[in-house]
């Protein structure tokens, strides 16, 4: 379906609109009160359970490769892997996987 350019900017800033209402609900009505532990137990795990949803289908069906598994994108996720468990940082594990999967696909060329 193809939208006028004044649909596509409505539609734009409506989307715009919902997700600031979404971040304010939470951050604007509650964001000075105090947060029970229990709740700031769980928020710690967000991270944890999102960062991996977003990056599996990258990993394990990649569209750069028509969707079969690439052994250089495995090593990268194994390398993000085990230096996130090692150091605790999420930085250096990105940082790790970036470089195991440029190096990877250098020597693929």
């Amino acid at each position: 379906m193809i939208y006028s350019s004044t649909e596509t900017w409505l539609i734009i800033i409506l989307l715009g609109i919902g997700t600031f209402l979404i971040r304010f609900s939470f951050l604007g009505l509650i964001g000075n009160r105090s947060v029970p532990p229990h709740v700031l137990r769980h928020l710690r795990y967000t991270t944890v359970g999102v960062l991996p949803a977003l990056i599996t289908p990258m990993v394990s069906w990649p569209v750069e490769t028509g969707g079969t598994t690439d052994p250089s994108r495995l090593a990268a996720a194994a390398a993000a892997l085990a230096t996130g468990y090692l150091t605790r940082n999420s930085i250096w594990a990105i940082i790790a996987g970036l470089v195991v999967l440029y190096a990877m696909l250098r020597i693929a060329v």
